[in-house]
């Protein structure tokens, strides 16, 4: 899953040599709006391989996040690469240290997800927005390349290497805006745990943004 601003983020960030007969892991991989890997494959990867827990486009194979290392191994590949998954997982600690286990030390991570703001979108569910903050205090244990606001809509983008010496930071001491509770949370609410108030104000604000975007086509094909 990718827009424009994703999309813009790899022309500008990636370099040929970080790619280039490298083996390379997409998690969350399925074509959803666009895709990175056209652009990455470009580069010469040496393998390529797209996971998602659903079958389609630009999916090799069938896995949660949260079993990277288990079904590839600790340090398997020289490039991570995540689009917009992160806000939808449950458990972002257990995903996201499958993600930095799953990468070789001196391997790069580019990672883009959804900041406070972006509207509530729940397929498959919408649990959780990053910060430029957050993302720091998350990769702290990484050396981090770039950092940056998505300048379409609320978002951020990093691009960080694992260090050689990698000692991993821990994560049980961050916070994050739950998309179920509105507010900064450590723990990891359960869906049915979202107040009904918040609920039906989340609901609406859906439908007026269907509303808002019908009309705004409607307006266009004038």
């Amino acid at each position: 899953m990718c827009n424009v601003a994703v999309l813009e983020f790899f022309i500008e960030d990636v370099r040929n040599e970080e790619i280039k007969n490298q083996r390379v892991l997409e998690v969350g991989s399925k074509y959803v709006n666009g895709s990175v890997r056209p652009f990455i494959e470009r580069l010469g990867p040496r393998e390529y391989i797209g996971v998602d827990i659903e079958a389609g486009r630009c999916v090799d194979v069938i896995l949660p996040a949260e079993k990277l290392v288990e079904r590839f191994g600790l340090e398997s590949f020289d490039v991570v690469i995540s689009t917009e998954l992160l806000e939808y997982v449950k458990d972002w600690r257990l995903v996201i240290n499958n993600v930095k286990n799953a990468l070789r030390c001196g391997g790069y991570a580019y990672i883009t997800t959804r900041s406070f703001g972006f509207p509530f979108h729940s397929y498959p569910f919408d649990y959780w927005r990053y910060e430029i903050e957050d993302m720091k205090k998350i990769f702290s244990d990484f050396d981090i390349v770039a950092l940056k606001r998505d300048h379409m809509g609320p978002g951020v983008f990093l691009k960080a290497i694992k260090p050689l010496n990698y000692k991993p930071c821990n994560l049980e001491e961050i916070d994050l805006y739950s998309m179920i509770l509105g507010k900064k949370t450590r723990s990891i609410p359960e869906v049915n745990e979202m107040p009904v108030s918040r609920k039906f104000k989340l609901l609406v604000r859906k439908a007026l943004d269907s509303v808002t975007s019908k009309m705004r086509n409607v307006l266009a094909t004038r």
